[in-house]
């Protein structure tokens, strides 16, 4: 009944109109964990958070607690972080560093690769029929990255990172890329719980400059921001596959004041190494860059500062749905290894004054996904009829605006970032992924469905 609902309403999704009833709706929720959380690559770390061997952090993978290790080979591993032997988590630490994780239920001892290496009294208990090999942690299924940031998939016949990716990975270059050396997340990611629809959260950074002037008026008064109305509009809204996105902000003049996002003169030989014409063109004209990958990652690349000076640093953001509506939010500070120390901190304490759990945007974004939440789940909004009284709009840019054929990065760029090209293609992919058909898959005599 579900699936029949979702195609009768596919039409009306691609032209701009989105049924409120989709954000409250627990049917809906659980339709999206299986079909696309438990499906698709999701960011999990970055690299420099496992410097060392026996380096660990926690992170959750969809609702999956999972540990991911350095070995001693300085190879980084993933598991499910639950002891095999009656199933408690076993590491309730969210990072440090440890060559042996022992269970705090029975004693049962793991190293970094996840075998299992110690049992308490094994040989008197089990005799010699248990096989210590049989009984390490659960592997990630699948575990990838690209340019240091680690993503994991529960399903362990998904394309590979890189066909998700896709033409992301040209402007992830230019981001994680660029200088000697790569990036470095700075301190440990912020995390804290929000009202909020994680559809909509993922399409505010991924797809929605537009609500900048408005919802940050606070900065435009501060002097943070310019008061130009457009000043987010400028630039090009770039649409990529599986539902990803960027867009890259500049000037009324095309290009930024700060050539390089601001960085360092001295650094301009590296990204020259490092990058080719045409990343080096559109790097040196943009102010910020702020999109999404599917389903749930977000980033901005943008400068922040106190006392009149700004800072360039990178941000990744996690939205990690916790029912229809609610959502956990993990930030990542990251910025270029290379920088002066000096920079770093600075550059991290103007993010801090602005995103994080207490910065002054932060605030104002999660009181407006609060209200979308509030608005969302009574019987008006939630009514499931196809008159599409109940429609929220997504027609901005729809029949007037056409792609700019001159850009010269990867995607279909449109002349603005004042569009909703980038949100209609996430509910197109979020519609294909919810509707996939399913296919019966038979293994060791067991019946079990696998998404096609």
């Amino acid at each position: 009944m579900l699936k029949e609902e979702l195609l009768q309403i596919k039409e009306k999704l691609e032209e701009g109109y989105f049924p409120q009833w989709l954000l409250s709706d627990p049917e809906i929720y659980k339709l999206e964990q299986e079909k696309i959380f438990y499906n698709t690559w999701l960011f999990l770390a970055h690299e420099s958070e496992l410097k060392k061997p026996g380096n660990f952090i926690t992170r959750m993978l969809a609702d999956d607690p999972v540990i991911l290790m350095k070995n001693k080979d300085g190879e980084i591993k993933a598991f499910l972080n639950s002891c095999p032997h009656r199933g408690a988590r076993l590491c309730t630490e969210d990072y440090g560093k440890k060559k042996t994780h022992t269970c705090p239920y029975h004693g049962w001892s793991f190293n970094t690769n996840g075998e299992l290496i110690g049992i308490v009294a094994g040989n008197k208990l089990y005799g010699e029929n248990m096989k210590k090999s049989e009984w390490g942690l659960r592997p990630v299924p699948r575990l990838e990255s690209y340019q240091g940031m680690i993503f994991g998939n529960l399903d362990p016949d998904a394309e590979s990172l890189d066909e998700f990716l896709g033409d992301m990975k040209w402007y992830f270059d230019i981001m994680l890329g660029r200088s000697d050396g790569g990036m470095e997340v700075r301190g440990v990611p912020h995390r804290w719980v929000a009202k909020a629809n994680w559809k909509m959260t993922s399409e505010n950074f991924a797809a929605d400059p537009y609500h900048v002037q408005t919802t940050h008026r606070s900065a435009v008064e501060l002097g943070l921001t310019p008061n130009d109305p457009l000043y987010a509009s400028y630039g090009h809204q770039v649409v990529l596959q599986n539902g990803h996105g960027i867009n890259i902000i500049t000037s009324a003049t095309g290009r930024s004041a700060n050539r390089y996002q601001g960085l360092p003169e001295s650094f301009e030989p590296m990204f020259e190494k490092n990058l080719n014409k045409e990343q080096l063109e559109v790097f040196s004209k943009v102010t910020n860059f702020v999109g999404g990958v599917f389903p749930n990652l977000s980033f901005l690349s943008s400068c922040s500062g106190t006392e009149g000076n700004k800072y360039n640093h990178l941000q990744f953001r996690v939205w990690r749905p916790l029912g229809p509506d609610k959502i956990e939010i993990i930030v990542w500070f990251m910025i270029d290894k290379a920088l002066p120390e000096e920079y770093k901190e600075k550059s991290y304490k103007g993010f801090i004054n602005t995103f994080g759990a207490a910065g002054t945007l932060e605030m104002d974004d999660t009181e407006n996904w609060a209200r979308i939440i509030e608005a969302s789940q009574g019987k008006m909004a939630r009514d499931r009829s196809l008159n599409y009284n109940n429609v929220i709009n997504y027609m901005m840019g729809y029949d007037n605006l056409k792609p700019d054929d001159s850009f010269i990065g990867p995607g279909t760029a449109y002349p603005t970032c004042y569009t909703d090209h980038i949100a209609r293609s996430m509910h197109k992919y979020w519609f294909e992924l919810l509707t996939k058909e399913e296919k019966e898959v038979v293994t060791d005599g067991f019946n079990y469905t696998n998404t096609k």
